[in-house]
C-alpha cells in the first residue's frame, strides 16, 4: 500500500467465493482513506459476473471520470479473456486499463488480507448486489443476468426466512 493508492493483486479465479472477501477488503482501504486503486490482474486466470460486478460497484464508486477526483480502479495486465468480459459486459469504461511491467514503490508493503470466511447468505447478497450493479450499467445485461438476480434474490429471501 502507498499513502495514496493501494495495489491489490488477484491470484487464481475471481469468482462469486472469493467476492465478499473483495468488497471488504476494497471497503475497509476506503474507510482507511485510499483513493486510488491498480488492481494487478496478471495472475488472475478467471474472473465471473459476480466479482466483476463487485469490482463495477468500487469503479461507480471511485469514478476515475469524475474531473480532479483523484480516485478510480486502474486494472493491469488483464488477460484477453477479461478484457472482452469487461468490454461485453459494459464495464470498461469504469476503469483506467494498462497493460506492461508494474512497478511499485519500494516502500510499499505487501500484507495477505485474512479470509471472512463468508456465510452463503453473505455470498448470494453480494452475487446478488453485483448483478444488479452490471444490469445498472448496461441495459444489455438486464436479459443476461435477471434470472440469475432473480434467483439469487428468492434465494436470498429464503436463507433469511429459515437462518441456520
Amino acid at each position: 500500500m502507498g499513502k495514496n493508492f493501494a495495489c491489490v493483486k488477484i491470484m487464481g479465479r475471481a469468482n462469486f467465493a472469493t467476492s465478499p472477501d473483495f468488497k471488504t477488503l476494497l471497503g475497509e482501504l476506503v474507510g482507511k482513506g485510499y483513493k486510488h486503486f491498480i488492481i494487478d490482474l496478471t495472475e488472475c486466470v478467471l474472473m465471473d459476473s459476480t466479482f466483476l460486478g463487485v469490482l463495477a460497484g468500487f469503479g461507480i464508486k471511485l469514478n476515475p471520470n469524475v474531473e480532479g477526483s483523484g480516485r478510480g480502479i486502474e486494472l493491469v495486465n488483464a488477460t484477453p479473456r477479461v478484457a472482452e468480459l469487461l468490454e461485453n459486459l459494459g464495464a470498461l469504461h469504469l476503469f483506467q486499463v494498462a497493460n506492461g511491467k508494474l512497478t511499485l514503490p519500494d516502500d510499499m508493503k505487501a500484507c495477505v488480507p485474512d479470509s471472512i470466511n463468508p456465510s452463503h447468505e453473505e455470498i448470494t447478497r453480494t452475487s446478488l448486489e453485483a448483478h444488479q450493479t452490471l444490469m445498472s450499467i448496461n441495459p444489455e445485461n438486464v436479459a443476461r443476468f435477471k434470472d440469475v438476480a432473480q434467483f439469487l434474490a428468492e434465494d436470498l429471501k429464503s436463507i433469511e426466512r429459515c437462518p441456520d
